[in-house]
């Protein structure tokens, strides 16, 4: 029977992971006769009582309370070495071994490396599984030799369709981020195209497996296998593009990613990020250069620093545009500090505009 570890690195998301975890659990009952499922929790240093949560309502997960906020990343690969992978060692404080949050029955240091799984899930905690989704993406992996990792069909708690995969990145997605056409005619079609790295509804609203470049972090399923070959998470994204850049070298080792519209979850979408909205603006864009830079083989000469220069003058017209906004009346000198702040820190350049106050921390 292959067995399945569902990992879920959370961050100040309490009763959307609690909502989470039911729904791994009962996806997982459904098909226990079938798949050996384990559930691990990584708390990333949350102060809403998120793992005080897990260990007395969920005594079946496995809990890993930090002190420190490791990111999506580190908190994946500490998880990924607790069950006997070989990955980046990351820097880590764990919580007292002996507080009633991590106990015996929710410690996960009894795993050994032999007993590593088949297969490791990573689960965002603002994501809903659903139906026996779980056993869905395993049995695809099972039949599908070639395939390293795979993504579920996402959709958003009202039920809208939200794309779970996408082609890697190029300059017109890029600009797409930057200048976006609201508003214009055909723009959402525009934004759904294969320019925008978008993949076809037809085939998300089929049953057909198909394959892609990379799959949302969000629901991502991982070969063990694939795993001990190409490593964990590197630990330099520590938020956002981390996915893409496992994909792309999962991609470099012979595998091949695919999505599969049968399995189904529900993904609320951001709620971590919605936390601290210009440090996560900062940390989408740095690592975004930072993919480009790593994987530049794949793509023109000079492209990083073509990326970059687009950034950077997309910045410059919306520092403007936030600057008219203050003068309206329609922002206020601290939300407009705020944005130049992020924008500065983006292209690495001093602080621009103090507005009469301090820069925020994450500068």
């Amino acid at each position: 029977m292959p067995r399945l570890a569902v990992v879920i690195v959370s961050y100040n998301t309490r009763d959307l992971l609690r909502s989470c975890l039911r729904s791994v659990f009962a996806s997982a009952t459904r098909t226990a006769d079938r798949l050996d499922v384990d559930v691990i929790v990584v708390d990333n240093a949350s102060h809403d009582g998120s793992a005080a949560m897990v260990a007395q309502e969920f005594p079946g997960a496995r809990l890993v309370p930090l002190d420190d906020n490791l990111g999506f990343t580190g908190g994946n690969n500490l998880a990924l070495t607790l069950l006997g992978f070989d990955v980046a060692p990351v820097n880590h404080s764990i919580s007292n071994l002996q507080s009633p949050i991590f106990n015996s029955q929710s410690s996960i240091f009894n795993f050994q490396p032999s007993a590593s799984p088949d297969y490791v899930l990573l689960l965002n905690p603002d994501a809903e599984v659903q139906d026996d989704a779980l056993w869905r993406m395993v049995a695809f992996m099972e039949e599908t030799p070639d395939a390293g990792a795979c993504g579920a069909r996402l959709s958003y708690g009202d039920g809208g369709f939200q794309h779970g995969a996408f082609r890697f990145p190029g300059l017109f997605q890029v600009g797409l981020d930057l200048f976006p056409l609201t508003g214009l005619p055909g723009a959402h079609r525009l934004h759904n195209s294969r320019l925008n790295g978008r993949y076809p509804m037809a085939l998300w609203m089929g049953e057909q497996p198909f394959p892609v470049d990379f799959v949302l972090g969000a629901a991502m399923l991982v070969r063990g296998e694939a795993i001990r070959q190409v490593g964990g998470l590197d630990d330099e994204f520590f938020m956002y593009c981390e996915e893409m850049d496992w994909a792309m070298r999962l991609h470099g080792a012979g595998w091949r990613v695919y999505a599969l519209p049968g399995a189904h979850v529900i993904h609320h979408a951001g709620q971590s990020s919605q936390q601290v909205r210009w440090p996560a603006f900062v940390r989408l864009w740095r690592s975004r250069f930072r993919f480009f830079d790593k994987h530049r083989r794949h793509y023109p000469p000079g492209y990083p620093r073509l990326v970059r220069g687009l950034v950077r003058n997309a910045l410059a017209l919306r520092a403007r545009q936030a600057r008219r906004r203050f003068a309206r009346g329609q922002i206020s000198g601290d939300a407009l500090a705020g944005e130049l702040n992020a924008y500065a820190a983006v292209i690495d350049r001093p602080r621009i505009e103090r507005i009469g106050r301090e820069k925020p921390d994450f500068l």
